[in-house]
């Protein structure tokens, strides 16, 4: 950290003296205006062997604050003074204040920020996770939260080793979750250029209609908070913030909603498809419902994907599962996992639309289908639609994971990328695009930060 002159310090010392206003307790959260602050505030810093302090612009005038940390009350010598940096309106300080110290704020003018002293993790955050982007329609998206609460399962035990069924059971949510807030805005309105922090884009009015909001356990990475926006402006590039506890902030990701002419309805909340998420080949559901879920899903969908996954799961028993070892890596419960990935990647088409014409030819082409029409010719117990729709295939390394999670007696074969993957999976996306090669791939992702879908990882 850089110190200050000692010219300036003497006179942020004379300051500090004379117009301390307000001693910041740890763990609390204060907010600030300039507007009713005095020139160069100051702020008294509690004791502590490790402390740090986060501040938070949540709205700028014409200056630029300066935030500068004593962190020893009783010297005054200038290895005692800390400017924070600021980047994109966040910044933090952590060191020891056992002496005591002070914060000053400096050219606060009509500002308004928070700040907060603690003794463990950051109360300011900028979350590295991102939101997730589930799919969207002409007027709709699905979006998650970054995950909480891992989840960790214990294996069987032979000869008492179970798998769990077919048509999953939801556990309950963690008791006392993070609150989370979504903000929607058109990308046009520059929000991701201006202060990065919850405080200022919590500030922002959303875009939308939440139509519903719970936690959702998409996979053992944690909970999610789950969000069913409606009202959306068709064709429109938009910017997605997620803010925890008023004071984290995740994103920005981009999406775009589909046009005006989209057919495909979105699914989700799906017990034993708990990653699909996404839209469909379906008709439209009956009203009021605005998409499926496992509620109004229809059975003659259900009931086949159900009795697929529970055939599979018998047969796999019939291996000395937690006695016997097929392989050093994995287990018959993750190769029950990877085939109930792969089942409904296959079993759910995921409706897509052709890249706009302004598409960087330098950019790879997502894994499309022609257009189709009428039967599915994937999953013959969708229903038929009236509708036509193209649809990006599954990710090839989505067959290749349950290929290798599985014993070889079950069977699971992939076609090759030499020869006719390409017609079923996406290939070269998230692998080489060579037999046995895995990772690397032309994108390293099946779906981008931008709302680029490549091919469909789940």
């Amino acid at each position: 950290m850089p110190t200050l002159p000692r010219s300036l310090w003497c006179l942020i010392h004379a300051i500090l003296a004379v117009s301390a206003q307000e001693s910041l307790t740890l763990n609390t959260l204060y907010s600030f205006s300039g507007v009713s602050l005095s020139s160069d505030p100051t702020f008294s810093l509690p004791q502590a062997q490790q402390l740090t302090v986060s501040v938070a612009i949540c709205s700028t005038g014409t200056t630029s604050p300066v935030f500068l940390v004593n962190n020893n009350t009783a010297s005054t010598s200038t290895t005692d003074v800390f400017e924070i940096p600021l980047d994109s309106g966040f910044g933090n300080w952590t060191g020891t204040t056992q002496q005591g110290g002070s914060l000053v704020v400096q050219n606060v003018g009509q500002t308004s920020f928070q700040v907060a002293a603690s003794t463990g993790a950051l109360v300011h955050e900028l979350i590295p996770v991102l939101p997730f982007l589930g799919d969207t329609t002409n007027t709709q998206a699905l979006i998650f939260s970054p995950p909480i609460s891992p989840i960790e399962s214990s294996p069987s035990i032979y000869p008492n080793y179970t798998l769990p069924p077919a048509n999953l059971s939801v556990p309950s949510p963690p008791s006392s979750p993070p609150a989370f807030s979504l903000v929607i805005a058109p990308t046009s309105s520059g929000l991701a250029s201006g202060m990065q922090t919850a405080c200022s884009i919590n500030s922002t009015s959303s875009s939308g209609l939440v139509v519903s909001n719970d936690f959702w356990l998409r996979d053992k990475r944690g909970w999610r908070s789950q969000w069913l926006i409606n009202d959306l402006t068709p064709s429109t590039n938009y910017t997605a913030y997620v803010i925890q506890d008023q004071v984290k902030l995740s994103g920005p990701t981009y999406f775009t909603t589909k046009s005006p002419s989209f057919p495909c309805p979105l699914v989700h909340s799906l017990p034993f498809c708990p990653s699909t998420s996404y839209t469909v080949p379906l008709p439209f559901p009956q009203s009021p419902a605005s998409s499926y879920d496992s509620s109004n899903l229809p059975q003659s969908v259900s009931d086949p994907l159900l009795q697929y996954m529970t055939n599979f799961t018998t047969m796999l028993l019939m291996f000395p599962c937690g006695r016997d070892l097929y392989s050093p890596l994995q287990t018959c419960e993750s190769c029950q996992e990877a085939y109930r990935a792969w089942l409904c990647s296959v079993s759910f088409p995921r409706c897509a639309e052709s890249p706009p014409s302004s598409f960087s030819p330098s950019s790879p082409t997502p894994a499309l289908t022609p257009s189709q029409s009428g039967s599915n010719a994937r999953n013959p117990f969708l229903p038929n639609v009236s509708f036509s729709y193209q649809t990006v295939l599954p990710c090839l390394e989505v067959c290749s994971a349950a290929d290798r999670a599985c014993p070889t007696f079950l069977g699971i074969k992939c076609p090759t990328p030499r020869f006719n993957a390409a017609s079923s999976y996406g290939v070269g996306f998230i692998d080489e695009g060579e037999q046995g090669v895995l990772g690397g791939g032309s994108t390293g992702v099946a779906q981008d930060r931008w709302g680029n879908v490549w091919c469909n990882p789940s």
